[in-house]
């Protein structure tokens, strides 16, 4: 069967043609934006890909056609579907009919630390020996790739909370049916879809409402929100950590986190000791040594596994380290994991000066909603260095006042590397932060630094 990706650039899109492939079909795909590190893992598959859209593409027609959420009417391709009567599905849809529902699935839903989260979960499993299939957000280290499909009864997904498709605009993980449900948190975001906190609560209620009884829910005892979703009704057993009174805990040995106890009911189960940084990181693995003890994995099997776990690509990740400077790669696009991040290289780097360059790419961000908390979400940072682009609808200096002169507002890549290169001395540490390319940002900056 042949089956045609539209947006299949996105990491989950490009998840699901790996997953379409391992079924035996023959997969194509088409995208507006190609860029690393899925367009080089849709190649090395063998994965034609299509630059932009266009009616040739479809030609022959394929048996399927799989919609990505990024995918709007208007879209030449999907007119094309739509006029011609062509079978689609949504990415979530398709998943769930072809995959999920014969699995036990192991689900990773919050605003934040969802990437992180699954791939340590998936790693859990691989390590005692489950042979889990996985779709992550991300591209996992100790994997090589963010997707797979295996004979595993068991399957760990990241489960987003933005929309599903053109014609569905319910949460992706409505679609997903989990047993084992971790919620990392629940903050505002995705402005271009919903209108308040509320909205997203109400998706979440959705969700949990149609969870067995059997199912485990994971969940911060600290999260207000999770609190008042949980209120709204959970009928499935239920499993609080991080909390003053909850039965699971963690407690640094070290300052940033790369040791730290995990306890139960008040008494240490384990000693982790990772080359993850911060505590934001320590919460996430909590969560996900608690699924697995779910689904049958002692603790002490997850401790193991922790130190052997690579992490995710763009995920504090160090892209160099040369002549005294080390530069970092993180995805936080929101001023809590923005904040988390800092914190977690403060606590890591100590003294050292922290250059944060980051760019305001998410819609939520080019909308101006977080516009009076990104400053303080930056304060830890020695010097911020932010691109300001023409899609940004809000004035970013104008709100950065309380940084004071350690802030800049560039509108061009260039000047900001000129500006590194003239700021920066031994000892520095940059860390650059965005959840898309910014224009080649990375590889001009190591190139400047470490010619």
């Amino acid at each position: 069967m042949h089956i045609h990706v539209l947006g299949v650039c996105g990491t989950f899109m490009g998840g699901i043609a790996k997953i379409a492939q391992q079924l035996g079909h023959s997969v194509t795909g088409s995208d507006a934006n190609a860029y690393p590190p899925m367009s080089t893992q849709l190649d090395a598959l063998g994965i034609e890909l299509f630059q932009g859209y266009d009616l040739s593409h479809l030609s022959p027609a394929p048996d399927q056609v799989i919609i990505g959420n990024t995918i709007s009417r208007g879209n030449s391709e999907l007119e094309f579907v739509l006029n011609q009567r062509m079978r689609y599905f949504s990415g979530p849809e398709w998943l769930y009919q072809k995959v999920l529902h014969q699995k036990h699935v192991l689900a990773v839903s919050g605003t934040h630390g969802k990437t992180t989260t699954t791939t340590i979960l998936s790693w859990l499993l691989e390590y005692a020996g489950y042979n889990p299939g996985f779709l992550i957000g991300g591209v996992a280290e100790n994997f090589g790739t963010s997707a797979r499909l295996t004979n595993s009864e068991y399957f760990v997904i990241e489960a987003d909370e933005y929309d599903t498709a053109f014609s569905d605009k319910r949460s992706k993980f409505l679609h997903y049916h989990p047993e084992t449900l971790i919620m990392n948190n629940i903050e505002f975001d995705h402005a271009d879809i919903f209108q308040d906190i509320g909205d997203i609560r109400r998706q979440f209620h959705h969700l949990i409402r149609a969870l067995p009884e059997q199912a485990a829910v994971i969940y911060p005892a600290d999260d207000e929100e999770i609190g008042k979703l949980l209120a709204q009704g959970c009928y499935s057993q239920q499993f609080a950590f991080a909390g003053k009174k909850s039965d699971w805990r963690y407690e640094s040995i070290e300052d940033d986190y790369t040791q730290f106890t995990v306890l139960h009911e008040d008494a240490t189960v384990v000693e982790i000791h990772w080359s993850l940084l911060g505590e934001h990181n320590a919460r996430n693995a909590l969560a996900a040594i608690i699924a697995a003890e779910h689904v049958g994995i002692s603790p002490e099997t997850s401790r193991h596994a922790l130190t052997e776990f690579l992490s995710v690509k763009r995920r504090l990740q160090c892209i160099m380290d040369a002549k005294g400077i080390r530069i970092y790669d993180d995805f936080a696009h929101h001023p809590s994991a923005i904040q988390a991040t800092l914190q977690a290289l403060r606590s890591h780097v100590g003294e050292s000066r922290i250059i944060a360059v980051m760019e305001p790419r998410s819609n939520t961000m080019k909308m101006g909603v977080h516009a009076e908390t990104l400053a303080n979400s930056l304060t830890i940072a020695n010097l911020v260095m932010i691109y300001q682009v023409d899609t940004i609808d809000w004035d970013i200096a104008a709100h950065m006042d309380e940084l004071g002169d350690k802030c800049r507002v560039i509108n061009d890549i260039d000047a900001i590397i000129g500006m590194l290169v003239t700021e920066i001395r031994s000892g520095d540490v940059i860390v650059i932060m965005s959840n898309g390319g910014f224009n080649g940002i990375h590889e001009k900056m190591i190139k400047a630094l470490n010619p």
